[in-house]
């Protein structure tokens, strides 16, 4: 009875333990596009704000350069990065190209979304 639905099954899916890296390939694509959509929605109240004159401009731009904010920025490269990424491999094995190969590849880009962080990151906060 494990498709049964319980509460035990349901936080069952919360359980990080005896995960295969396909599926967390699946939850870091849903949590990724989750993030995507929200940042969208966030950044269209900003450019709504911004239409509202000089002033508005001025404060965003002090805004704008504040830890926090370059913090949520750097979420949203990494978003992006792995999410994209992320999606290479999956339109790649869609095509059953190197679907031998799939946690291999994963790990590649994921790699790569790394290194690409770090730099973003020492683009915003160190130079």
């Amino acid at each position: 009875m494990q498709n049964e639905s319980t509460p035990v099954n349901f936080w069952r899916w919360f359980d990080p333990r005896n995960r295969s890296i396909g599926t967390w390939a699946f939850i870091l694509n849903r949590i990724t596009a989750l993030g995507l959509t929200l940042y969208l929605f966030i950044h269209l109240i900003v450019l709504g704000k911004l239409a509202q004159g000089p002033q508005a401009y001025d404060d965003f731009v002090t805004l704008a350069h504040t830890p926090v904010v370059k913090f949520g920025e750097m979420l949203v490269i990494a978003g992006g990065l792995i999410h994209g990424l992320n999606g290479i491999r999956i339109a790649m094995t869609s095509f059953n190209i190197g679907t031998a190969y799939q946690k291999q590849i994963f790990a590649g880009l994921m790699v790569i979304a790394v290194i690409g962080m770090i730099i973003f990151g020492w683009k915003m906060f160190g130079a």
